[in-house]
């Protein structure tokens, strides 16, 4: 699974961010195996400029899936644990054919 980490001008996108969000990533999603990718991490800070704190501050994660339409969930803060529901959902469906 190849993770691509994507920030805002706001957000420092610097080498710790990337192996926090590819190791948090990587655990969550590990038992989809094969099924997964490529993740794509948009992580945005919505009103820097007009205050400061966290909860401006969105994840975008986009999972490409092996032969399906892509899945994506936007979440506030994190957005792992989403995206891990969302994936077992659609591969779910999918065994139940």
């Amino acid at each position: 699974m190849l993770i691509q980490i994507n920030t805002d001008s706001n957000i420092a996108g610097d080498e710790a961010l990337a192996k926090q969000a590819e190791a948090l990533l990587r655990g969550t999603l590990e038992h989809f195996g094969e099924h997964v990718t490529r993740v794509e991490v948009h992580l945005s800070d919505q009103s820097s400029d007009k205050k400061s704190g966290t909860d401006d501050r969105r994840c975008l994660l986009e999972a490409r899936l092996a032969g399906l339409q892509p899945i994506a969930v936007s979440h506030q803060v994190g957005g792992a644990e989403k995206l891990r529901h969302s994936l077992d959902s659609v591969l779910g469906r999918l065994g139940d054919r």
